[in-house]
């Protein structure tokens, strides 16, 4: 008798578990400000960044996947480097709909220009080797749900991955992504 009654509160318990998830998704888009790091810091780049997002929500806990299109790079000769970013953040609501985030990112370059390079020996690198066609980071920021299914968030994207193909001429050995990005989103349904 005393299993019966255990299964049945848990089976109870789960069914009022998944009442309480609420899934949403929609759409976000903002301002980059991209900057490479090396050995030296460049100047940071400003340019746009816009995407998807799905999220499963339990009372002051969130996982958000998003697949955002992000222009990167640094102002040096105009370098422009283009991933698509698949962020899965851990959302951590504080106050109604102010919440905290944080969560690994992996970047696939998907476009580059304006830099050319040297390698070791001198020869002119072709646009399109001189990145990796990966980049994995961390991701922390704030955001805020507000009404009329808007959001707002401010997050930084450190990147741990070394995205340098070549010994640059000049003594440059290591390119780390460094990006603070400013988002608004609308919830399409949820």
């Amino acid at each position: 008798m005393k299993k019966i009654i255990c299964l049945s509160l848990l089976i109870g318990l789960s069914f009022n578990t998944l009442a309480q998830i609420k899934f949403g998704a929609g759409i976000k888009g903002g301002l980059n400000s991209a900057n490479i790091v090396e050995t030296r810091l460049l100047d940071s780049r400003t340019s746009w960044h816009a995407g998807i997002f799905t999220r499963l929500k339990f009372n002051k806990l969130a996982v958000q996947l998003e697949g955002i299109y992000s222009r990167q790079g640094a102002d040096v000769s105009s370098l422009q480097v283009d991933y698509i970013n698949i962020p899965i953040l851990a959302k951590l609501y504080i106050l109604g709909g102010l919440n905290v985030f944080a969560g690994p990112q992996v970047g696939f370059n998907i476009s580059e220009e304006g830099f050319t390079a040297f390698d070791q020996n001198g020869n002119i690198v072709e646009e399109g080797d001189l990145f990796k066609t990966s980049d994995f980071s961390a991701v922390f920021g704030l955001g805020v749900d507000l009404p009329f299914k808007l959001s707002i968030d401010a997050r930084y994207n450190l990147g741990f991955t070394d995205i340098n193909t070549i010994g640059v001429s000049g003594g440059a050995s290591e390119f780390n992504n460094r990006v603070f990005q400013i988002s608004i989103g609308y919830l399409l349904f949820g």
